[in-house]
């Protein structure tokens, strides 16, 4: 590290140019579902962040994406800082770094660590400075979890399964966040991620449910990627395009819309929630988050019920 330490409860890490520069910057949100990192996602990032400083933010790990990013951004530097404490997320440094990004990326790992060393301190208010220049910032896993207006947040040791919220719609391990990050572009939507890859559609729909039934969001509305796979959204236009890693066999992104209320969910019970609406885009695809509507992919509908859930098309994914 080339600065924090054990004591100052942060490590920070930079490749390249070490002093500030100011470029000209467009919003861009970027969410990527996990798994192998998708190189579109940094030269765009880049390209949007006018050459500048990009910072990585995690709470494990060291520098590993340094010099991947740096060799995709064409920025000036990147930098990371690995939070091991909420007091870092008040630390001069830490916020003088986060001042002078052009672009930000929150990485994967446990997102409850966000939420605990985040949520109401300077560095949540930081971030929310840098989108609105605009600025691109993005996440991928749980960087992408915690990007949405209502969040999974993970603040149990086992994290939340389909056949475990389907069965009951208030089990433990279904830990709902909001008033944590705000996003032009992302109002009343719920981001989900590794969703083929680990089964988590059914989750994804039981806190839809959730949302509506707790009196969070009249709607329920869900922007959730699989592996490899990264949304990229205009917060300005609201329009998305989905961008996926070479070769990836599932390089989905679902936007799900429930609206209405779910007929059965309370605790203990089984959800029925018939009706839900989505919208599947691969690579290339988009889709409109204002019109609820995309090009390029295959809209389909969702049914649970007694917590058994069935498509329309007879694959769920």
């Amino acid at each position: 590290p080339q600065a924090g330490g054990e004591d100052a409860g942060f490590a920070w890490y930079v490749t390249g140019n070490r002093d500030d520069v100011s470029t000209d910057t467009r919003g861009l949100l970027v969410l990527q579902g996990g798994g192998d990192d998708v190189d579109a996602n940094y030269v765009r990032m880049g390209e949007f962040a006018g050459g500048g400083d990009f910072v990585v933010l995690r709470a494990s790990g060291a520098d590993e994406y340094n010099d991947y990013i740096h060799a995709l951004c064409a920025c000036d530097s990147v930098e990371t800082v690995v939070f091991a404490s909420r007091e870092a997320a008040f630390d001069p440094f830490v916020l003088g770094r986060l001042g002078q990004a052009e672009a930000i990326f929150i990485a994967g790992g446990d997102q409850s660590n966000y939420v605990r060393y985040w949520k109401d301190t300077p560095v949540e208010d930081a971030i929310h400075a840098v989108a609105a220049k605009p600025a691109p910032v993005g996440g991928t896993s749980a960087g992408m979890a915690i990007m949405g207006e209502f969040a999974y947040s993970a603040m149990t040791p086992a994290s939340l399964t389909s056949d475990v919220a389907l069965a009951d719609p208030y089990a433990t391990d279904l830990t709902l966040e909001r008033d944590f990050l705000h996003f032009a572009g992302l109002e009343g939507i719920l981001t989900d991620q590794h969703l083929i890859e680990r089964d988590r559609i059914g989750r994804t729909l039981t806190m839809l449910a959730r949302l509506i039934e707790d009196g969070w969001a009249p709607a329920g509305k869900a922007v959730a990627a699989d592996r490899e796979t990264a949304v990229h959204l205009d917060p300005e236009t609201g329009l998305a395009t989905v961008y996926a890693t070479a070769g990836h066999t599932t390089p989905y992104a679902y936007f799900i819309l429930a609206d209405g209320a779910p007929a059965v969910c309370r605790p203990g019970v089984p959800l029925t929630m018939p009706g839900l609406s989505v919208y599947r885009v691969g690579p290339g695809g988009g889709f409109d988050t204002r019109a609820w509507a995309g090009t390029g992919g295959i809209a389909y509908t969702f049914d649970v019920r007694d917590g058994q859930l069935t498509s329309s098309r007879g694959e769920i994914y």
